[in-house]
């Protein structure tokens, strides 16, 4: 059993319970395994840890609303308590237009939907090269292309590059079948689906033709050099030490880059060791490189993705105390 308390002095309590409580009957047929109580400016949640973390998490998405607009009607109150994921709840919410990094087809807004993903936007914008580093599904890569296509999009940079380690196949692609592009879009593939994302197929299939946007795996960047260009390494906890030193030294003039990566993943062979712990302690302290670590609270997906996370977590410092991981 888990209780939790939250205030609402920030907003009007009218406009959040409803006239006659009718929001807070919503909230209640909503949340029907929970013990709500209203209290004053209070509103205390009783029940499940989970059902009492997917109530907390509206609820604050409806006072961050209230906040900013001090109405919400019924249907928006009811429409955000039923979302089923962080992305269907945050379209109903209306953040700062100024938040919004791309304007993807269809209307989509995208944007830096926690308080860690922004602060990369921020770092991004004053640094030239940053290390993300945090567990699936807080954002890390999704933003990092979001700031590509802005730069590209205001002509601040004139390509975008994007690369993966292809450890799965070792990085030696000869033996799969199809041309070389065949072979490599199964590991680039989050890539692509991230830029369906920010740019109309038409004119992302012309960017791609033209070389303005290019993806390749990690191995294909050795021996050039990235100038006037927004450089994204993702999955870099795949990439060795020699490899990733190889990468940070491809870039050039006018050039920006974002490493992404969990260190938690790791999937290359017993014997080679990840280059990302040891590249992001080294280049600590060097001015124009930044680094930023994103946790549970940066997960955007399935809600469920967070108690993964947590019990993972949980079981890795387990092991630890037990003495099975050195």
């Amino acid at each position: 059993m888990t209780e939790t308390i939250i205030n609402l002095e920030t907003v009007n309590p009218i406009e959040f319970f409803g006239v006659n409580n009718g929001k807070l009957d919503i909230l209640k047929k909503k949340f029907p395994l929970l013990k709500i109580l209203s209290r004053g400016t209070q509103l205390k949640l009783s029940g499940s840890p989970e059902q009492v973390t997917s109530a907390r998490e509206k609820i604050e998405l409806i006072v961050q609303y209230l906040e900013r607009n001090g109405h919400m009607s019924e249907n928006y109150f009811e429409q955000v308590l039923g979302g089923d994921d962080a992305e269907t709840v945050d379209n109903f919410i209306d953040r700062n237009p100024n938040d919004v990094l791309v304007f993807g087809p269809n209307g989509k807004t995208v944007r830096a939907r926690t308080a860690n993903q922004k602060r990369l936007v921020q770092m991004a914008e004053k640094n030239d090269i940053v290390f993300a580093i945090g567990p699936a599904g807080t954002g890390k890569t999704y933003t990092a292309v979001a700031l590509a296509v802005r730069a590209l999009k205001n002509k601040a940079v004139k390509k975008i590059i994007l690369t993966r380690p292809a450890v799965e196949a070792g990085e030696n692609l000869g033996f799969l079948p199809g041309d070389l592009k065949e072979k490599i879009d199964p590991y680039l593939r989050p890539l692509y689906d991230a830029l369906d994302d920010m740019i109309p197929a038409d004119k992302l299939g012309y960017y791609m033709s033209t070389r303005t946007i290019e993806i390749a795996p990690l191995a294909y960047m050795r021996g050039r050099t990235l100038d006037n260009a927004f450089i994204i390494l993702d999955e870099a906890q795949n990439s060795t030490d020699l490899q990733l030193k190889m990468f940070l030294t491809r870039i050039g003039a006018n050039a920006k880059a974002i490493i992404t990566g969990d260190i938690t993943q790791v999937d290359l062979p017993r014997n080679q060791r990840s280059g990302l712990q040891k590249a992001s302690r080294i280049l600590k302290n060097i001015d124009g490189i930044a680094h930023i670590e994103l946790d549970e609270d940066d997960v955007v997906r399935h809600r469920l993705v967070k108690s993964i996370l947590r019990a993972y977590d949980k079981e890795r410092k387990e092991e630890e105390n037990r003495g099975e991981i050195k």
